[in-house]
């Protein structure tokens, strides 16, 4: 695993329960901001499933991801609505009450 992974993983660890960051936001806080696309290859290929939360993270429009590599947008929305995230009526999370930021 390389270093920007396990840069993605620390990050993506702190997201709180009930919480959700956007991949252009964990790519910022690692130091890449460019690199959004590179969170979702780490996210896909997470080494510690329900360890790193990786359910947490979504498009910056509240999509859920397609390609969720552990079931499928539906099982990443059930994750979510366990945490009690609130989505919106076309199917998106709703960020302006769900977005985390790093304290």
């Amino acid at each position: 695993m390389g270093h920007f992974n396990e840069q993605v993983y620390d990050i993506v660890k702190q997201i709180p329960a009930g919480r959700v960051a956007s991949y252009g936001q964990v790519a910022r806080m690692v130091g890449k901001p460019r690199n959004a696309r590179f969170v979702g290859f780490a996210l896909h290929s997470n080494p510690q499933p329900g360890i790193i939360p990786c359910h947490r993270v979504v498009f910056k429009d509240g999509s859920l991801a397609p390609g969720f590599a552990f079931g499928g947008p539906d099982a990443q929305r059930m994750l979510l609505e366990k945490e009690g995230i609130l989505f919106l009526d076309d199917g998106r999370v709703d960020m302006e009450q769900c977005s985390w930021e790093i304290a």
